[in-house]
């Protein structure tokens, strides 16, 4: 999960080395947090949030196939 956060946020950003991905298991989950720039935190979030809401989905999609919970946080 942590590299699939991690490829999705450095195709997005102009600045690509600035994004790292923490990860935090929990009792029965997984805690992602991701980190970006400055200046890119607008494109990650997107309008409404519409784009962070995307990833969301897109990584727990891909943690249910493992039959795993992740929550993902964006700072």
């Amino acid at each position: 999960m942590k590299e699939l956060l991690e490829f999705i946020a450095k195709s997005m950003v102009s600045e690509p080395d600035a994004v790292s991905v923490e990860e935090a298991v929990q009792e029965n989950s997984i805690v992602l947090t991701l980190h970006v720039a400055d200046g890119d935190m607008g494109k990650v979030i997107g309008k409404q949030g519409r784009i962070a809401k995307a990833i969301r989905t897109v990584v727990k999609a891909a943690a249910s196939h493992e039959n795993k919970k992740v929550t993902v946080d964006i700072v």
